[in-house]
């Protein structure tokens, strides 16, 4: 459990770049010495992002093939749902009543 909360805030975390391009900028202003510094994190940010779209799942496919996946899930979800159908009409079941 612990180590999926920890997944989920990996997943969320904030990919801005505004704010850096702005403490750059802002550095730029000031003929300030930090300027290497906040570069540094930039381009730190810019990897961190590359290396999650590399890891995003489905990324390695091209379009067609995502839409001919897409297309096959969408059909073995409807046949699952014309067999649940199917197997509730035949009445083979006792369901029980909510009190």
């Amino acid at each position: 459990m612990a180590a999926a909360q920890v997944n989920f805030e990996k997943e969320t975390e904030d990919y801005s770049l505004l704010p850096l391009v702005y403490d750059i900028i802002k550095c730029m202003d000031k003929d300030s010495p930090d300027v290497h510094q906040e570069l540094a994190k930039l381009k730190a940010k810019i990897q961190e992002a590359r290396e999650q779209i590399s890891n995003m799942p489905g990324i390695d496919c091209s379009p067609v093939g995502q839409q001919q996946q897409l297309t096959t899930l969408r059909e073995q979800v409807r046949t699952k749902n014309q067999l649940l159908q199917k197997y509730k009409s035949l009445c083979m079941f006792e369901v029980p009543k909510a009190s």
